[in-house]
């Protein structure tokens, strides 16, 4: 089983890199499942031209780092998001990178016989998980960002498959004063490799 795992903070060693450190920690418990990581930080990822291309391609047009992911977000078992809350939203890069995922949804649409690049792969078994965490206490404080985790995995082939989210934490490590959510994190990420 392949999983993909997305660090989506700008921020290193922040609160939701360490939420999906210990899901993946979780997760490499199971036989047979390898991890990709993808830290977004790191990545050279413009934002969506909103150009067309890839209404007829089924590829973007742009080239820049988003092009060494759309294989693994195509064909991955599994895939896991992990993001700080911004306004009531993701972080920008994060954005950038799930805007960019449009090239993937078009190339579904498109008809059989035109070489559209990378298909994401048909099947009810890929499943992706979304790993919250932010600052206030507000009730509907991850409502956007679950929304378009699910529209997210939807443009790749993936079934949004749960989440888990935290709020009130915002400092710099703050959740490790919290180990029970960690722990939650580690269940969290055996259980959703070794679902059906």
């Amino acid at each position: 089983m392949k999983l993909v795992a997305i660090y989506g903070s700008p921020r290193v060693n922040g609160n939701s890199d360490l939420m999906l450190k210990n899901f993946l920690e979780g997760a490499a418990t199971v036989p047979n499942v390898t991890i990709e990581e993808i830290r977004i930080r790191r990545l050279n990822i413009k934002g969506c031209l909103s150009c067309g291309y890839c209404d007829t391609k089924g590829t973007c047009i742009q080239k820049d780092d988003m092009h060494k992911f759309y294989k693994a977000l195509a064909t991955c078992d599994r895939i896991v998001v992990a993001s700080p809350n911004y306004f009531y939203s993701v972080p920008g890069q994060l954005k950038c990178f799930i805007d960019r995922t449009q090239a993937l949804f078009m190339a579904q649409k498109l008809p059989a016989d035109v070489d559209a690049g990378l298909r994401p792969l048909k099947s009810q078994n890929r499943k992706g998980f979304f790993l919250g965490v932010g600052a206030t206490k507000g009730k509907r404080l991850f409502d956007c960002c679950k929304k378009t985790m699910y529209y997210f995995f939807d443009a790749i082939g993936v079934e949004y498959g749960g989440d888990y989210c935290v709020n009130q934490v915002d400092k710099k490590g703050e959740i490790k004063k919290y180990p029970e959510i960690l722990k939650k994190c580690r269940e969290f990420g055996f259980n959703f490799v070794n679902s059906d």
